[in-house]
Protein backbone atom coordinates (compact mmCIF):
# COMPACT_ATOMS: atom_id res chain seq x y z
CA UNK A 1 0.00 0.00 0.00
CA UNK A 2 1.60 3.74 -1.05
CA UNK A 3 0.22 6.51 0.84
CA UNK A 4 -0.20 10.32 -0.78
CA UNK A 5 0.89 12.69 1.52
CA UNK A 6 0.92 16.50 0.60
CA UNK A 7 3.18 19.08 2.24
CA UNK A 8 4.00 23.15 1.37
CA UNK A 9 7.00 21.60 0.07
CA UNK A 10 5.59 19.00 -2.47
CA UNK A 11 4.30 15.81 -2.43
CA UNK A 12 5.28 12.45 -0.85
CA UNK A 13 4.40 9.24 -1.77
CA UNK A 14 5.26 6.73 1.58
CA UNK A 15 5.46 2.75 1.01
CA UNK A 16 3.47 0.85 4.30
CA UNK A 17 5.78 -1.49 5.88
CA UNK A 18 4.05 -4.56 7.71
CA UNK A 19 0.89 -3.98 6.66
CA UNK A 20 -0.51 -6.70 7.63
CA UNK A 21 0.66 -6.16 11.01
CA UNK A 22 -1.19 -2.35 10.93
CA UNK A 23 -4.23 -4.11 9.24
CA UNK A 24 -4.65 -6.74 11.96
CA UNK A 25 -3.91 -3.99 15.01
CA UNK A 26 -6.93 -2.34 13.90
CA UNK A 27 -7.92 1.09 14.29
CA UNK A 28 -7.30 1.66 17.97
CA UNK A 29 -3.82 0.67 18.05
CA UNK A 30 -2.76 2.15 14.98
CA UNK A 31 -1.90 5.65 16.76
CA UNK A 32 -0.24 3.71 19.93
CA UNK A 33 2.19 2.06 17.29
CA UNK A 34 3.16 5.09 15.79
CA UNK A 35 3.40 6.92 19.09
CA UNK A 36 5.67 3.72 20.22
CA UNK A 37 7.81 3.99 17.13
CA UNK A 38 8.44 7.67 17.46
CA UNK A 39 9.62 6.93 21.24
CA UNK A 40 12.17 4.57 19.56
CA UNK A 41 13.09 6.49 16.36
CA UNK A 42 12.24 3.66 14.49
CA UNK A 43 9.41 5.52 12.19
CA UNK A 44 10.69 4.38 9.78
CA UNK A 45 10.04 0.80 10.70
CA UNK A 46 6.47 1.47 9.61
CA UNK A 47 6.78 3.74 6.40
CA UNK A 48 9.46 4.61 3.79
CA UNK A 49 9.61 7.42 1.27
CA UNK A 50 8.91 6.44 -2.27
CA UNK A 51 8.99 9.22 -4.26
CA UNK A 52 8.85 12.82 -3.19
CA UNK A 53 7.78 15.81 -5.63
CA UNK A 54 8.91 19.26 -4.71
CA UNK A 55 7.23 22.67 -5.82
CA UNK A 56 9.57 24.70 -7.94
CA UNK A 57 8.00 28.04 -6.71
CA UNK A 58 5.14 29.25 -4.46
CA UNK A 59 2.88 30.15 -7.25
CA UNK A 60 2.60 25.88 -8.47
CA UNK A 61 2.62 25.39 -4.87
CA UNK A 62 -0.76 27.43 -4.69
CA UNK A 63 -2.35 25.83 -7.86
CA UNK A 64 -2.06 22.60 -6.18
CA UNK A 65 -2.95 23.73 -3.05
CA UNK A 66 -6.04 25.46 -4.94
CA UNK A 67 -6.82 21.95 -6.93
CA UNK A 68 -6.93 20.16 -3.82
CA UNK A 69 -9.12 22.18 -1.99
CA UNK A 70 -11.47 22.43 -4.53
CA UNK A 71 -11.46 18.26 -5.14
CA UNK A 72 -9.91 18.81 -8.49
CA UNK A 73 -6.82 16.60 -9.72
CA UNK A 74 -3.59 19.47 -10.99
CA UNK A 75 -1.32 18.79 -13.49
CA UNK A 76 1.39 18.05 -10.98
CA UNK A 77 -0.13 15.73 -9.10
CA UNK A 78 -1.23 14.28 -12.02
CA UNK A 79 2.26 13.53 -13.68
CA UNK A 80 3.55 12.90 -10.36
CA UNK A 81 1.25 9.68 -9.78
CA UNK A 82 1.30 8.39 -13.06
CA UNK A 83 5.15 8.66 -12.78
CA UNK A 84 5.68 6.45 -9.18
CA UNK A 85 2.45 4.61 -8.86
CA UNK A 86 1.80 0.91 -11.03
CA UNK A 87 -1.69 0.22 -11.96
CA UNK A 88 -1.44 -2.92 -9.63
CA UNK A 89 -0.45 -0.66 -6.33
CA UNK A 90 -3.00 0.25 -3.86
CA UNK A 91 -2.89 3.76 -3.23
CA UNK A 92 -4.01 5.57 0.09
CA UNK A 93 -6.40 8.90 0.15
CA UNK A 94 -6.80 11.19 3.01
CA UNK A 95 -10.07 13.12 1.07
CA UNK A 96 -12.72 10.77 -0.75
CA UNK A 97 -13.32 13.46 -3.37
CA UNK A 98 -9.84 13.05 -4.39
CA UNK A 99 -9.81 9.63 -4.18
CA UNK A 100 -12.80 9.34 -6.65
CA UNK A 101 -11.53 11.90 -9.13
CA UNK A 102 -7.91 9.81 -9.19
CA UNK A 103 -9.70 6.82 -9.66
CA UNK A 104 -11.66 8.21 -12.26
CA UNK A 105 -8.76 9.77 -14.00
CA UNK A 106 -6.14 7.31 -13.86
CA UNK A 107 -7.70 4.26 -13.02
CA UNK A 108 -5.54 3.72 -10.34
CA UNK A 109 -6.98 1.50 -7.26
CA UNK A 110 -7.91 4.37 -4.30
CA UNK A 111 -8.51 3.44 -0.71
CA UNK A 112 -10.78 5.56 1.84
CA UNK A 113 -11.15 3.69 4.96
CA UNK A 114 -10.91 4.21 8.55
CA UNK A 115 -7.62 2.59 8.70
CA UNK A 116 -5.98 4.78 6.11
CA UNK A 117 -7.41 8.09 8.35
CA UNK A 118 -5.44 6.50 11.10
CA UNK A 119 -2.20 5.87 8.83
CA UNK A 120 -2.70 9.64 7.77
CA UNK A 121 -2.83 10.76 11.05
CA UNK A 122 0.45 9.46 11.95
CA UNK A 123 2.40 10.72 8.60
CA UNK A 124 1.00 14.25 10.05
CA UNK A 125 2.90 13.93 12.79
CA UNK A 126 5.67 12.76 12.31
CA UNK A 127 6.13 13.97 8.13
CA UNK A 128 9.20 16.16 9.51
CA UNK A 129 10.84 12.97 10.71
CA UNK A 130 10.30 11.28 7.65
CA UNK A 131 11.08 13.37 5.47
CA UNK A 132 14.61 14.91 7.04
CA UNK A 133 15.84 11.13 7.20
CA UNK A 134 15.05 10.70 3.17
CA UNK A 135 16.69 14.15 2.54
CA UNK A 136 14.05 15.68 1.17
CA UNK A 137 12.96 17.81 4.43
CA UNK A 138 14.00 21.72 4.92
CA UNK A 139 15.66 22.94 8.07
CA UNK A 140 12.83 23.84 10.46
CA UNK A 141 13.03 27.69 10.19
CA UNK A 142 12.58 27.19 5.89
CA UNK A 143 9.87 24.88 6.38
CA UNK A 144 7.61 27.07 8.59
CA UNK A 145 8.38 29.81 6.66
CA UNK A 146 7.37 27.63 3.32
CA UNK A 147 3.61 26.78 5.37
CA UNK A 148 2.95 30.47 6.45
CA UNK A 149 4.06 31.61 3.16
CA UNK A 150 1.17 29.35 1.24
CA UNK A 151 -1.14 30.02 4.28
CA UNK A 152 -0.95 33.48 3.23
CA UNK A 153 -0.94 33.39 -0.48
CA UNK A 154 -4.19 31.08 -0.27
CA UNK A 155 -5.80 33.33 1.97
CA UNK A 156 -5.45 36.23 -0.68
CA UNK A 157 -6.58 34.08 -3.75
CA UNK A 158 -9.85 32.74 -1.55
CA UNK A 159 -10.55 36.43 -0.28
CA UNK A 160 -9.93 37.86 -4.07
CA UNK A 161 -12.07 34.89 -6.50
CA UNK A 162 -15.05 34.07 -3.58
CA UNK A 163 -18.09 34.74 -4.73
CA UNK A 164 -19.02 35.08 -0.82
CA UNK A 165 -16.53 37.94 -0.93
CA UNK A 166 -17.63 40.39 -3.75
CA UNK A 167 -20.91 41.64 -2.37
CA UNK A 168 -19.30 42.93 0.67
CA UNK A 169 -18.09 45.50 -1.83
CA UNK A 170 -21.93 46.31 -2.45
CA UNK A 171 -22.93 46.26 0.96
CA UNK A 172 -20.55 48.66 2.32
CA UNK A 173 -20.93 50.97 -1.10
CA UNK A 174 -25.13 51.23 -0.55
CA UNK A 175 -24.34 51.70 3.30
CA UNK A 176 -21.74 54.40 2.59
CA UNK A 177 -24.51 55.91 -0.07
CA UNK A 178 -27.18 56.20 2.66
CA UNK A 179 -24.94 57.80 5.04
CA UNK A 180 -24.00 60.33 2.31
CA UNK A 181 -27.55 61.21 1.47
CA UNK A 182 -28.16 61.91 5.34
CA UNK A 183 -25.15 64.35 5.56
CA UNK A 184 -25.61 65.94 2.59
CA UNK A 185 -29.25 66.72 3.46
CA UNK A 186 -27.81 67.86 6.94
CA UNK A 187 -25.29 69.96 5.74
CA UNK A 188 -27.00 71.67 3.40
CA UNK A 189 -30.31 72.26 5.77
CA UNK A 190 -27.73 73.47 8.05
CA UNK A 191 -25.97 76.15 4.80
CA UNK A 192 -29.38 77.48 4.00
CA UNK A 193 -30.41 78.02 7.96
CA UNK A 194 -27.15 79.74 8.67
CA UNK A 195 -26.73 81.92 5.21
CA UNK A 196 -29.97 83.01 5.42
CA UNK A 197 -29.59 84.80 8.11
CA UNK A 198 -27.61 87.31 5.43
CA UNK A 199 -29.89 85.82 2.10
CA UNK A 200 -33.32 84.72 3.36
CA UNK A 201 -34.92 85.22 -0.30
CA UNK A 202 -32.60 82.76 -2.05
CA UNK A 203 -33.11 79.89 -0.34
CA UNK A 204 -37.16 80.13 -1.78
CA UNK A 205 -35.62 80.84 -5.08
CA UNK A 206 -33.06 77.55 -5.34
CA UNK A 207 -34.30 74.84 -4.32
CA UNK A 208 -31.92 72.11 -5.22
CA UNK A 209 -29.44 71.95 -2.31
CA UNK A 210 -26.04 71.75 -4.25
CA UNK A 211 -26.98 74.34 -6.71
CA UNK A 212 -27.93 76.80 -3.52
CA UNK A 213 -23.88 75.21 -2.45
CA UNK A 214 -22.68 76.69 -5.28
CA UNK A 215 -24.28 79.61 -5.87
CA UNK A 216 -23.61 80.67 -2.58
CA UNK A 217 -19.61 79.73 -2.90
CA UNK A 218 -19.56 81.86 -5.75
CA UNK A 219 -21.76 84.87 -3.71
CA UNK A 220 -20.31 84.61 -0.81
CA UNK A 221 -22.24 88.23 0.11
CA UNK A 222 -25.48 89.33 -1.75
CA UNK A 223 -23.59 93.00 -2.47
CA UNK A 224 -21.57 90.64 -5.37
CA UNK A 225 -24.36 89.06 -6.94
CA UNK A 226 -25.47 91.41 -9.06
CA UNK A 227 -21.96 91.64 -10.61
CA UNK A 228 -21.85 87.58 -10.73
CA UNK A 229 -22.89 85.42 -13.21
CA UNK A 230 -24.88 82.28 -12.17
CA UNK A 231 -26.43 80.87 -15.37
CA UNK A 232 -24.28 78.18 -15.34
CA UNK A 233 -25.50 77.09 -12.35
CA UNK A 234 -29.75 78.11 -12.16
CA UNK A 235 -31.74 78.81 -15.31
CA UNK A 236 -32.14 82.44 -16.56
CA UNK A 237 -35.14 83.44 -14.99
CA UNK A 238 -33.70 82.30 -11.63
CA UNK A 239 -30.81 84.47 -12.22
CA UNK A 240 -32.45 87.43 -12.81
CA UNK A 241 -34.64 86.89 -9.61
CA UNK A 242 -31.68 86.28 -7.61
CA UNK A 243 -29.87 89.72 -8.73
CA UNK A 244 -33.38 91.53 -8.37
CA UNK A 245 -34.05 89.95 -4.49
CA UNK A 246 -30.30 90.80 -3.98
CA UNK A 247 -30.66 94.60 -3.89
CA UNK A 248 -33.82 94.54 -1.79
CA UNK A 249 -32.71 91.70 0.71
CA UNK A 250 -34.16 91.73 4.51
CA UNK A 251 -30.88 89.91 5.58
CA UNK A 252 -28.64 91.13 8.06
CA UNK A 253 -25.54 91.76 7.39
CA UNK A 254 -22.44 89.52 8.26
CA UNK A 255 -18.35 89.86 8.75
CA UNK A 256 -15.78 88.57 6.48
CA UNK A 257 -14.69 85.49 8.75
CA UNK A 258 -18.41 84.49 9.09
CA UNK A 259 -18.71 84.31 4.85
CA UNK A 260 -15.38 82.49 5.05
CA UNK A 261 -17.11 79.79 7.25
CA UNK A 262 -20.75 79.55 5.08
CA UNK A 263 -18.35 79.06 2.24
CA UNK A 264 -16.49 76.63 3.40
CA UNK A 265 -19.64 74.22 4.61
CA UNK A 266 -20.93 75.43 1.08
CA UNK A 267 -17.67 73.99 -0.64
CA UNK A 268 -18.12 70.71 1.77
CA UNK A 269 -22.04 70.20 0.02
CA UNK A 270 -20.88 70.72 -3.48
CA UNK A 271 -17.60 67.65 -2.63
CA UNK A 272 -19.85 65.71 -1.31
CA UNK A 273 -22.35 65.77 -3.60
CA UNK A 274 -19.56 64.70 -5.89
CA UNK A 275 -18.16 62.05 -4.16
CA UNK A 276 -22.10 60.33 -4.12
CA UNK A 277 -21.85 60.56 -7.98
CA UNK A 278 -18.94 58.67 -8.36
CA UNK A 279 -20.07 56.31 -5.61
CA UNK A 280 -23.12 55.59 -7.18
CA UNK A 281 -20.95 55.04 -10.74
CA UNK A 282 -19.05 52.22 -8.56
CA UNK A 283 -22.40 50.78 -6.69
CA UNK A 284 -23.70 50.52 -10.64
CA UNK A 285 -20.68 48.67 -12.14
CA UNK A 286 -20.56 46.51 -9.36
CA UNK A 287 -23.65 45.28 -9.22
CA UNK A 288 -24.04 44.93 -12.85
CA UNK A 289 -20.75 42.74 -12.35
CA UNK A 290 -22.22 40.58 -9.57
CA UNK A 291 -26.07 40.64 -9.96
CA UNK A 292 -26.90 41.53 -13.34
CA UNK A 293 -30.15 39.95 -13.52
CA UNK A 294 -31.37 41.24 -9.95
CA UNK A 295 -30.15 44.89 -11.24
CA UNK A 296 -32.16 44.16 -14.30
CA UNK A 297 -35.51 43.13 -12.55
CA UNK A 298 -35.09 45.88 -9.39
CA UNK A 299 -32.34 48.11 -10.21
CA UNK A 300 -28.97 48.86 -8.52
CA UNK A 301 -30.33 50.67 -5.39
CA UNK A 302 -33.36 48.60 -4.44
CA UNK A 303 -30.96 45.36 -5.30
CA UNK A 304 -27.90 46.31 -3.50
CA UNK A 305 -30.19 47.02 -0.32
CA UNK A 306 -31.80 43.73 -0.36
CA UNK A 307 -28.37 42.44 -0.59
CA UNK A 308 -27.19 44.48 2.15
CA UNK A 309 -30.46 43.69 4.11
CA UNK A 310 -30.18 39.60 3.31
CA UNK A 311 -25.95 39.85 4.81
CA UNK A 312 -24.74 38.49 0.90
CA UNK A 313 -26.10 37.68 -2.13
CA UNK A 314 -26.02 33.38 -1.47
CA UNK A 315 -28.12 34.39 1.54
CA UNK A 316 -30.26 36.65 -0.47
CA UNK A 317 -30.56 33.58 -2.97
CA UNK A 318 -31.57 31.58 -0.30
CA UNK A 319 -34.77 33.70 0.71
CA UNK A 320 -38.06 32.74 -1.11
CA UNK A 321 -40.06 34.96 -2.76
CA UNK A 322 -42.48 35.36 -0.06
CA UNK A 323 -39.59 36.98 1.87
CA UNK A 324 -37.46 38.86 -0.51
CA UNK A 325 -41.13 40.81 -0.71
CA UNK A 326 -41.72 41.35 2.60
CA UNK A 327 -37.66 41.89 3.26
CA UNK A 328 -37.45 45.22 5.22
CA UNK A 329 -41.03 45.53 6.93
CA UNK A 330 -40.09 43.10 9.76
CA UNK A 331 -41.28 45.49 11.55
CA UNK A 332 -44.69 45.89 10.30
CA UNK A 333 -45.10 42.31 9.45
CA UNK A 334 -44.43 41.15 13.19
CA UNK A 335 -46.61 43.79 14.98
CA UNK A 336 -49.57 43.01 12.44
CA UNK A 337 -49.15 39.38 13.81
CA UNK A 338 -49.15 40.17 17.27
CA UNK A 339 -52.53 42.78 16.56
CA UNK A 340 -53.95 40.10 14.48
CA UNK A 341 -53.99 42.26 11.15
CA UNK A 342 -53.68 42.33 7.97
CA UNK A 343 -49.89 41.65 7.23
CA UNK A 344 -47.43 44.43 4.87
CA UNK A 345 -47.57 43.50 1.08
CA UNK A 346 -43.74 44.82 0.14
CA UNK A 347 -40.74 45.91 1.71
CA UNK A 348 -37.75 47.09 0.12
CA UNK A 349 -39.26 45.79 -2.93
CA UNK A 350 -41.87 49.18 -3.09
CA UNK A 351 -39.28 51.21 -4.29
CA UNK A 352 -38.72 49.26 -7.58
CA UNK A 353 -39.55 51.34 -10.73
CA UNK A 354 -42.31 48.31 -11.41
CA UNK A 355 -44.23 48.72 -8.62
CA UNK A 356 -44.01 52.74 -8.84
CA UNK A 357 -45.74 52.64 -12.12
CA UNK A 358 -48.43 50.27 -10.56
CA UNK A 359 -52.08 51.75 -9.29
CA UNK A 360 -52.21 51.47 -5.32
CA UNK A 361 -54.81 48.56 -5.87
CA UNK A 362 -52.38 46.71 -8.20
CA UNK A 363 -48.97 47.65 -6.35
CA UNK A 364 -49.83 44.05 -3.71
CA UNK A 365 -50.07 41.91 -6.76
CA UNK A 366 -47.28 43.14 -8.89
CA UNK A 367 -44.72 43.11 -5.82
CA UNK A 368 -45.60 39.43 -5.29
CA UNK A 369 -44.92 38.62 -9.27
CA UNK A 370 -41.80 40.60 -9.15
CA UNK A 371 -40.50 39.19 -5.67
CA UNK A 372 -41.03 35.54 -7.34
CA UNK A 373 -38.98 36.70 -10.98
CA UNK A 374 -35.89 38.36 -8.23
CA UNK A 375 -35.69 35.30 -6.39
CA UNK A 376 -34.93 33.38 -9.48
CA UNK A 377 -32.82 36.11 -11.03
CA UNK A 378 -30.92 36.48 -7.53
CA UNK A 379 -30.24 32.31 -7.61
CA UNK A 380 -29.04 32.46 -10.97
CA UNK A 381 -26.93 35.87 -10.02
CA UNK A 382 -25.00 33.94 -6.88
CA UNK A 383 -25.07 30.19 -8.58
CA UNK A 384 -24.84 29.98 -11.44
CA UNK A 385 -22.33 28.27 -13.62
CA UNK A 386 -22.91 29.00 -17.45
CA UNK A 387 -21.41 31.96 -19.82
CA UNK A 388 -23.94 34.24 -18.68
CA UNK A 389 -22.64 34.78 -14.76
CA UNK A 390 -19.32 35.42 -16.01
CA UNK A 391 -20.02 37.64 -18.92
CA UNK A 392 -22.25 40.13 -16.72
CA UNK A 393 -25.33 39.68 -19.23
CA UNK A 394 -28.74 39.97 -17.65
CA UNK A 395 -30.63 37.66 -20.26
CA UNK A 396 -33.15 36.17 -17.90
CA UNK A 397 -33.36 39.52 -15.66
CA UNK A 398 -34.60 41.10 -19.18
CA UNK A 399 -36.79 38.43 -20.50
CA UNK A 400 -38.45 38.81 -16.50
CA UNK A 401 -38.92 42.02 -16.36
CA UNK A 402 -40.76 42.20 -19.84
CA UNK A 403 -43.27 39.29 -18.54
CA UNK A 404 -43.76 41.13 -15.24
CA UNK A 405 -44.49 44.72 -17.12
CA UNK A 406 -47.04 42.83 -19.35
CA UNK A 407 -48.81 41.48 -16.10
CA UNK A 408 -48.91 45.19 -15.40
CA UNK A 409 -50.57 46.27 -18.60
CA UNK A 410 -53.11 43.48 -18.02
CA UNK A 411 -53.70 44.30 -14.68
CA UNK A 412 -54.07 48.14 -15.26
CA UNK A 413 -56.60 47.21 -18.30
CA UNK A 414 -58.38 44.90 -16.42
CA UNK A 415 -59.00 47.44 -13.75
CA UNK A 416 -59.52 50.52 -16.51
CA UNK A 417 -62.63 47.81 -17.56
CA UNK A 418 -64.25 47.59 -14.69
CA UNK A 419 -63.95 51.32 -13.95
CA UNK A 420 -65.93 51.47 -17.03
CA UNK A 421 -68.28 48.84 -16.44
CA UNK A 422 -68.86 50.45 -12.81
CA UNK A 423 -69.97 53.48 -14.60
CA UNK A 424 -72.48 52.60 -16.85
CA UNK A 425 -75.59 50.41 -16.17
CA UNK A 426 -76.33 47.54 -18.50
CA UNK A 427 -80.45 47.44 -18.71
CA UNK A 428 -81.79 47.62 -22.39
CA UNK A 429 -84.80 49.62 -23.65
CA UNK A 430 -87.51 47.82 -25.75
CA UNK A 431 -85.98 48.63 -29.23
CA UNK A 432 -82.08 46.81 -28.15
CA UNK A 433 -80.38 49.85 -27.72
CA UNK A 434 -78.02 50.36 -24.09
CA UNK A 435 -79.40 52.84 -21.80
CA UNK A 436 -77.18 54.65 -19.76
CA UNK A 437 -78.33 55.50 -16.22
CA UNK A 438 -76.75 57.91 -13.42
CA UNK A 439 -75.30 55.89 -10.96
CA UNK A 440 -76.14 56.59 -7.31
CA UNK A 441 -74.86 58.93 -5.03
CA UNK A 442 -72.00 57.31 -3.02
CA UNK A 443 -72.26 56.46 0.36
CA UNK A 444 -71.55 59.30 2.86
CA UNK A 445 -72.15 61.89 -0.03
CA UNK A 446 -74.68 64.97 0.66
CA UNK A 447 -77.02 65.04 -1.90
CA UNK A 448 -79.74 68.44 -2.17
CA UNK A 449 -83.49 67.46 -1.83
CA UNK A 450 -85.39 67.85 -5.22
CA UNK A 451 -89.11 68.22 -4.48
CA UNK A 452 -92.00 66.45 -6.62
CA UNK A 453 -93.80 69.15 -9.16
CA UNK A 454 -96.76 68.11 -7.87
CA UNK A 455 -97.66 70.64 -4.64
CA UNK A 456 -100.92 69.12 -2.89
CA UNK A 457 -102.74 72.07 -0.45
CA UNK A 458 -104.10 71.43 2.47
CA UNK A 459 -108.55 72.41 2.22
CA UNK A 460 -109.92 72.58 5.43
CA UNK A 461 -113.17 71.82 4.39
CA UNK A 462 -112.07 68.28 3.51
CA UNK A 463 -112.06 67.52 7.15
CA UNK A 464 -115.74 68.44 7.84
CA UNK A 465 -117.94 64.68 7.92
CA UNK A 466 -120.79 65.22 5.65
CA UNK A 467 -124.34 64.18 6.87
CA UNK A 468 -124.10 61.33 3.78
CA UNK A 469 -121.28 59.66 5.67
CA UNK A 470 -123.55 58.02 8.61
CA UNK A 471 -125.69 55.46 7.15
CA UNK A 472 -127.77 54.24 10.45
CA UNK A 473 -127.93 50.31 10.97
CA UNK A 474 -131.85 48.83 10.63
CA UNK A 475 -132.77 47.36 14.24
CA UNK A 476 -133.09 43.65 14.95
CA UNK A 477 -136.76 42.52 14.80
CA UNK A 478 -138.48 42.87 18.13
CA UNK A 479 -135.44 44.36 20.18
CA UNK A 480 -134.10 47.69 21.37
CA UNK A 481 -132.38 49.61 18.05
CA UNK A 482 -129.90 51.21 21.07
CA UNK A 483 -129.24 47.66 22.95
CA UNK A 484 -126.36 45.10 21.85
CA UNK A 485 -127.69 41.70 20.70
CA UNK A 486 -126.08 38.14 22.18
CA UNK A 487 -123.92 37.73 18.95
CA UNK A 488 -122.47 41.20 19.17
CA UNK A 489 -121.72 40.52 22.97
CA UNK A 490 -119.98 37.81 22.55
CA UNK A 491 -117.68 39.36 19.44
CA UNK A 492 -116.58 42.48 21.42
CA UNK A 493 -115.87 40.20 24.25
CA UNK A 494 -113.83 37.74 22.35
CA UNK A 495 -111.94 40.73 20.92
CA UNK A 496 -111.69 42.16 24.54
CA UNK A 497 -109.65 38.78 25.46
CA UNK A 498 -107.36 38.84 22.71
CA UNK A 499 -106.37 42.47 23.11
CA UNK A 500 -106.33 43.20 26.75
CA UNK A 501 -105.73 39.67 28.48
CA UNK A 502 -103.70 37.92 25.16
CA UNK A 503 -101.11 36.44 26.77
CA UNK A 504 -102.71 33.29 27.82
CA UNK A 505 -104.96 33.79 24.49
CA UNK A 506 -101.49 33.74 22.54
CA UNK A 507 -100.16 31.17 24.36
CA UNK A 508 -103.04 29.08 23.37
CA UNK A 509 -102.90 29.84 19.79
CA UNK A 510 -99.12 29.51 19.26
Amino acid sequence: MLVLFETPAGFALFKVRHEERLRRAGVDDIASMFQHAADEGSVRSLLKLKAFKKFDDLAEALTSATALGEGKLSKTLKKFLRKHVDVSDELAIGEAKLAGIIKEKLELRCVYDPLTLEIMRGVRAHADELLRRAGESSAPDAAQHMTLGLAHSLSRYKLKFSPDKLDVMVVQAISLLDDLDKEINTYAMRLREWFGWHFPELSRLVADNVAYAKVVGRMRTRERAAALDFSDLVDADTDQRVKEMALVSMGTEVGEEDVINMVELAEQVVCLADYRVELFEYLRNRMAAIAPNLTAMVGELVGARLIAHAGSLMNLAKYPASTIQILGAEKALFRALKTKHATPKYGLIYHASLVGQASAKNKGKISRVLAAKAALATRVDALGEHAEADTGEATLGLESRAKVERRLRQLEAAAAAAGVGARTNGGRSGGGSRVEQPLPPPAGSSRRYQPPSEKRVYRASDDVPRPDDFVPLPPADGADAGAPDASQRKRRSHHREEGHGGKDARRRRE
